[in-house]
């Protein structure tokens, strides 16, 4: 059976209670919070392959180009809020296929990425989010 002294445990506090400290001070700041190596980014979007397209590109199944950074194999395109099946290209490019059961009619579309958030938010470290929204126009 070990025994601890009253010496060895005021040996051991210290770097205890730093370690603790750092954990409370650093929740949520993934980059100097260890724990969140596994942690996915919030994507961000940057431009479209087109800011016009007509209806009848619709109609006809036109694919949409989306690029930005952060963009994982999870991530995934919403227009208007509804998403869509996405191929991921790449870390920085999307590809989704806009048809008229997506898009009604002209009018504006609001196009965002979402990457969903990871296991470790219980770790207290944020993971994944929802780009800010460009607005691709349908004539």
């Amino acid at each position: 059976m070990m025994r601890f002294s009253v010496k060895h445990i005021r040996t051991f506090l210290p770097p205890l209670s730093l370690l603790l400290c750092a954990m409370l001070i650093l929740q949520g700041c993934n980059a100097l919070n260890p724990l969140c190596g596994s942690a996915r980014p919030s994507p961000d979007i940057a431009s479209l392959s087109a800011g016009s397209i007509t209806f009848a590109q619709v109609q006809q199944g036109f694919v949409l180009t989306v690029n930005g950074s952060h963009i994982v194999a999870s991530s995934v395109v919403l227009i208007n809020g509804t998403t869509l099946t996405t191929q991921v290209v790449s870390s920085t490019e999307l590809q989704v296929t806009l048809t008229d059961t997506v898009i009604s009619g002209p009018g504006a579309a609001i196009v965002t990425i979402k990457t969903p958030g990871g296991d470790s938010s219980d770790l207290g470290c944020t993971s994944g989010g929802t780009s800010h929204a460009l607005t691709l126009t349908i004539t």
